[in-house]
């Protein structure tokens, strides 16, 4: 008499886990494709940008446009060079350096952009150190006060500090440039989220040895807060590397005009509708901006984490 076989148990559960197991691969692979898809659509532009900057000049309106350029060519970043004509750099103390006007202004924007981003992350950070660790009478109003300057459009304060730098002859001057931005509401929130979170015990064991209140936060604060100040350093050397609007008000000699305002000029000029021109003058502009960023990317994504944990 012969009998039906029976499953094996193991056998059931095995096929189970195989089953556990596609599933996952199957979630993980839509998952890591709606990635690369949301990756590729955020970084078409940037591609669109440098692709019609060595795209020749009569393809950039060719319909259908081009994806992979047939002949790339540097004609338009070589023309723009051309256009932008000669300058000179004067530094105090030097002889002017004539350069072309194209470099001239990637070196203007440079000298602003890192010089105001050191002064900008020192004052942010011992405003933030200030805040979050040294209660003063009135700290919380002040703070609440900085902070309710977010709130102000910066076209609203444009003709009181135009009319301040002028009083103080600083029109056409990379200090009328700098002045006015040397501290951020942001950056000092930022550091002072940040500063808020270190333990207090290391500000008291660094007094306990007879260390002032500079050496403590040069030696104590400053390295542990190296990733908040990087985050705010990447915020401000974007902002005066992409500024436009206040440069465009101070400056008046071509010779100190930034990188952004110089190729307005250029475009508005007489070569406005010479999209290979535009796309080759904001493709180099961009170049500084993503090479500072993968340098501190480390650092950047550390930062995003500022004030997630209380201390």
């Amino acid at each position: 008499m012969s009998s039906a076989p029976i499953a094996r148990p193991t056998t059931v559960a095995a096929s189970r886990q195989w089953g556990a197991r596609l599933r996952r691969i199957l979630v993980r692979v839509f998952i890591y494709c709606g990635l690369i898809a949301a990756a590729a659509v955020s970084l078409f532009p940037l591609y669109w940008l440098f692709v019609t900057a060595v795209t020749p000049a009569s393809a950039t309106l060719k319909l259908p446009p081009q994806l992979i350029p047939t002949n790339p060519t540097l004609d338009n970043i070589t023309n723009l060079i051309q256009i932008s004509g000669i300058g000179k750099l004067s530094i105090a103390g030097l002889q002017a350096i004539q350069m072309p006007r194209l470099l001239l202004w990637f070196v203007n924007t440079l000298l602003i952009g890192l010089i105001s981003t050191g002064i900008h992350v020192l004052f942010d950070t011992m405003a933030g150190y200030a805040f979050a660790k040294r209660k003063f009478p009135g700290s919380n109003l002040f703070f609440w006060m900085i902070l309710a300057a977010l709130m102000i459009p910066g076209q609203v304060t444009l003709v009181p500090l135009y009319l301040m730098i002028t009083k103080f002859k600083l029109v056409n001057t990379f200090a009328g440039v700098l002045l006015p931005g040397l501290a951020d509401v942001i950056g000092i929130f930022l550091l002072k989220q940040y500063i808020q979170t270190m333990p207090g015990e290391l500000e008291e064991a660094a007094r306990i040895d007879g260390a002032s209140e500079w050496q403590t936060f040069a030696r104590i604060i400053v390295p542990l807060a190296a990733p908040g100040m990087a985050v705010t350093a990447i915020f401000a050397f974007q902002r005066y590397w992409n500024a436009f609007l206040w440069p465009l008000v101070v400056l008046q000699n071509p010779d100190l005009f930034t990188v952004q305002v110089g190729l307005s000029y250029l475009y508005n000029s007489e070569f406005g509708t010479n999209y290979g021109l535009m796309m080759s003058g904001a493709a180099l502009a961009s170049i500084p901006m993503i090479i500072f960023f993968f340098a501190f990317q480390r650092y950047f994504m550390q930062g995003l984490r500022v004030g997630a944990i209380k201390g």
